[in-house]
């Protein structure tokens, strides 16, 4: 008996492979448009024409001073003559010191020294006496430190005679009292240059001269 429902037959076998080969390319054709994208990505990104660090960031790190190695370190000269210990052009600025082999100390990272030019007067707090000091400023970093410090110089002398003011007449006879006013005085120049430049960088302060009168 001849079916007349349809629901054999090549005709009907032809429709449902038709429909599977449509079902399949449904599924399929995403997957591979997914799996190139990411494998296109991973590919750019092996090849560097794009970054995941953020935009800008490594510009900014450009931007600040960076600590000097102790094997870059400038290393003042022993000889006499014409313009000796001051390196090229007369800079009172100068880096001393030598690597430091592991396991003997000292610090990891060159010194720079700048001796401000004319010496500090003050009174003391709360006291009849008055303190004179010579200052000279230590930086680990490279010499955008130091011009800086040059640049803003009377910002800084501001700040250091402000410092100096808040000074007690017990500090100034005994050696921890006077590491406070170095402390402080590190404390008051770094916040001259963050404010002017964004960067202090001061890692110490030391007297060159110091008389209480």
């Amino acid at each position: 008996m001849e079916d007349i429902t349809g629901d054999s037959g090549p005709g009907k076998k032809k429709k449902k492979g038709g429909l599977m080969k449509k079902l399949l390319l449904f599924v399929v054709l995403p997957l591979v448009a997914v799996g190139g994208g990411v494998g296109g990505a991973l590919y750019a990104m092996n090849a560097g024409w794009f970054s995941a660090k953020p935009a800008g960031g490594d510009h900014a790190d450009a931007d600040k001073p960076k600590l000097v190695p102790k094997s870059e370190e400038k290393r003042a000269s022993v000889k006499g003559g014409e313009g000796g210990g001051h390196g090229e052009g007369g800079d009172s600025a100068e880096r001393h010191g030598k690597p430091t082999p592991e396991g003997e100390g000292g610090d990891e990272y060159a010194s720079a020294y700048y001796p401000l030019e004319k010496e500090f007067t003050s009174n003391l707090q709360d006291s009849v006496h008055f303190v004179q000091v010579g200052i000279a400023v230590e930086t680990h970093y490279d010499d955008r430190v130091l011009e800086n410090i040059k640049t803003h110089e009377i910002a800084i002398r501001s700040a250091i005679l402000l410092a100096l003011s808040q000074t007690g007449e017990d500090e100034v006879f005994n050696p921890d009292g006077k590491k406070a006013m170095q402390e402080r005085l590190v404390k008051a120049i770094n916040e001259v240059l963050k404010e002017k430049e964004g960067f202090g960088g001061v890692s110490n302060v030391y007297f060159t001269n110091f008389i209480v009168q």
